[in-house]
């Protein structure tokens, strides 16, 4: 749910000047040694060369009361890298003829306050609404103790009671302005998943996405007591140095909340080389890929749905992160070159965004070699 960071420019694929080998030579489990610990939460982490999943391993620990170590096969919280499937769940409502990108959001959402603006369904995609964030929130609801609200695992809220209160947040600015990174914008969008199609986003997520894909163990967690199995439980360092438990108890999604393994993201990854879904495939993902404004993202990048559309490492890459409680993970695709790394990581103090850098820099260097 939190933000994060990436990105670069240019859409249009380009030809490649250096060829890289089908096969590395890369050592990721000796690059990625540091994580490996019997003492501390760590990564899971997913390495894809030309198209196959070439490494998958977990390095630290999954459980520490239970001692058990991260496989490689756990199911991780992925923070905001949610939000490509969200906008992806939006453009097939689109597709479906449910919706127009260009409608106003109040056209579905009728009871969010008056605006006083226009605000499009894809500006809250491209973050060029002018919406808030949670900063807003905690600006105008107080915590059970009457004092100031605690975001994150302290005060809780229901999906409803969030709703609510995100009905009353007014515009941070005016929309079409800048880009403006906004997690209550895909919370909406969430919303307009459900009042559109009658189905939660969980629930219209798995028929149109996961489950056409086999992704078995993704989901959209929007029940805070449900049990996950092989979950990897998030922790984080207190001020006295030792390791507590890390969990959100907020379960509204979109913006984030959804649940994944490495093994699932790399069947995601799949599908960008070979579209299968919504009624015209490859129209769909031309559109998903194109950025929703030209506002410059992170790192001078494009936002396209959920996704910064960059350049790295002399390619292009799309990208996202992802951090919250216990939650620090990262995503990135070369689609040149069919290379990506996926880290999944249940201490927010982890930079999964280095250990795919420092990925990416291993298989590049050694094909300049």
């Amino acid at each position: 749910m939190k933000n994060w960071n990436v990105a670069l420019p240019s859409m249009t694929c380009v030809a490649l000047v250096t060829q890289v080998s089908v096969a590395s030579e890369v050592n990721y489990d000796e690059l990625f040694s540091s994580l490996n610990s019997d003492k501390a939460p760590g990564c899971s982490i997913g390495v894809i060369e030309d198209g196959k999943l070439v490494h998958q391993q977990g390095y630290g620990m999954a459980n520490l009361e239970l001692d058990v170590p991260l496989s490689g096969n756990n199911v991780h919280r992925i923070g905001s890298i949610s939000k490509q499937f969200t906008a992806f769940a939006v453009l097939l409502l689109a597709e479906e003829g449910k919706i127009s990108l260009s409608d106003d959001i109040r056209k579905h959402l009728p009871k969010l306050m008056d605006y006083q603006n226009s605000i499009t369904i894809n500006a809250m995609l491209g973050h060029f609404a002018g919406m808030g964030d949670y900063d807003s929130v905690e600006k105008v609801v107080k915590s059970a103790a009457d004092g100031p609200f605690r975001l994150g695992n302290e005060d809780y809220l229901t999906i409803d009671e969030f709703y609510d209160l995100v009905k009353t947040i007014p515009l941070r600015h005016a929309p079409d302005e800048k880009f403006n990174y906004s997690n209550l914008a895909y919370f909406l969008l969430s919303m307009l998943v459900e009042e559109v199609s009658g189905e939660s986003l969980r629930e219209y997520a798995h028929k149109r996405i996961f489950k056409p894909l086999n992704m078995n163990e993704t989901f959209f967690s929007d029940e805070p007591t449900e049990i996950v199995k092989n979950r990897a439980s998030g922790y984080r360092k207190n001020d006295e140095g030792d390791w507590v438990i890390d969990m959100t108890n907020l379960f509204w999604v979109g913006d984030g909340g959804l649940h994944t393994t490495v093994a699932d993201l790399a069947k995601w990854d799949a599908y960008f080389y070979t579209p299968t879904l919504g009624k015209t495939p490859e129209v769909l993902l031309k559109q998903f890929l194109t950025p929703n404004s030209d506002f410059g993202a992170f790192m001078d990048g494009k936002y396209a749905n959920g996704q910064v559309v960059a350049e790295s490492e002399g390619h292009q890459v799309v990208a996202h992160g992802g951090g919250w409680l216990g939650v620090n993970a990262f995503y990135e695709r070369y689609p040149e070159v069919k290379f990506s790394t996926i880290v999944l990581c249940n201490d927010p103090a982890q930079s999964a965004y280095d250990q795919a850098k420092k990925a990416a820099k291993a298989y590049f260097g050694q094909s300049k070699g």
